[in-house]
């Protein structure tokens, strides 16, 4: 079992690039140990900015360093970047075009403990609203890695959310078939019959091959949908798993409304009709645990949606 924390290939990216490439620019809210960006610093000091924990300040000179020509990568707590410097990110970055690469890292419920303050359940909504900003949530390190290689030759602003713990591998070095804005299919496929397409993002993206593994143990045929791009949305692979599936379920780590599942919901409704249900953060202060115990106690764990599938297969 190869587990490695995404913001790990983040920084491992940057550093590679960098060596070629002095426009390249990380700057960090006093979250440079969070975002395992430390290594950066250290080789590159010249190409660094510490904002210190005024993230509106963050995103404000990032987007002035955009506008000079340079690559700037704003790294930190995806609670903060989403919210205490919103308004920056709407209009420094997305409404004033600029190549910023916004890095929401421990996303999600990684802090745990630290309560409803340090976590970001609504990111996916808020973030997506803003016109001209993407919204991107990959699943393992191969993907990640490959996202920001391809986030390197581009000149649009996006905002980019991992979680802070390591995860299982999805993909592997040699078995990763990116392309920028469409979804990948780690487990059946979009184009073949199956009894449930799960359409998943982000670190529930493991949970969901496994619980499809599970499924087919039982005879019953999934189809799981890695949609690490979130805004844009590939809905051409979204219709064609919904067409080609009695059920459609989502499972994001985020909350009920805006995010993931909505989005899903929108475009089957109004293509291919099916009973579709949202796996999702609840819509209260979640429990105190660990990642994966929270996932566990909500039935957002590979456990849980399988039973979910099971059971919605049940009114079909």
């Amino acid at each position: 079992m190869n587990k490695t924390a995404n913001r790990k290939a983040i920084c491992d990216v940057l550093l590679e690039k960098a060596k070629n490439d002095d426009s390249i620019v990380v700057l960090c809210s006093d979250s440079r140990g969070s975002a395992s960006l430390s290594p950066f610093f250290d080789e590159f000091p010249k190409q660094t900015v510490e904002a210190g924990i005024a993230e509106q300040d963050l995103v404000g000179m990032a987007a002035g360093l955009a506008s000079c020509g340079k690559k700037p990568f704003a790294a930190s707590p995806a609670s903060f970047l989403s919210t205490r410097s919103y308004e920056q990110c709407k209009v420094d970055c997305a409404y004033s075009d600029t190549n910023v690469k916004l890095i929401g890292i421990s996303g999600g419920i990684s802090y745990g403990a630290l309560g409803m303050s340090h976590h970001s359940a609504q990111d996916f909504a808020a973030m997506s609203a803003i016109p001209n900003m993407r919204v991107y949530v990959p699943s393992d390190q191969h993907q990640t890695r490959k996202l920001f290689e391809a986030l390197l030759k581009d000149d649009k602003c996006a905002y980019i959310r991992v979680g802070r713990n390591p995860v299982e591998d999805v993909y592997s070095e040699e078995n990763c078939p990116f392309i920028m804005d469409k979804a990948m299919v780690p487990f059946g496929s979009v184009d073949e019959e199956a009894d449930v397409a799960i359409i998943a993002c982000g670190e529930l993206v493991k949970p969901a091959v496994d619980a499809a593994a599970a499924l087919k143990e039982h005879g019953i045929k999934a189809t799981v949908v890695d949609m690490f791009c979130v805004k844009p949305l590939d809905t051409d692979a979204i219709k064609k798993a919904a067409r080609n599936a009695k059920a459609v379920i989502t499972a994001e780590e985020h909350s009920p409304f805006g995010g993931l599942g909505s989005m899903v919901s929108q475009v089957v409704g109004a293509s291919c009709p099916k009973l579709t249900y949202n796996i999702t953060l609840p819509d209260t202060p979640v429990i105190t645990g660990t990642s994966q115990e929270v996932f566990k106690y909500y039935g957002m764990d590979a456990n849980g949606i399988a039973s979910k599938a099971v059971e919605l297969l049940k009114n079909v």
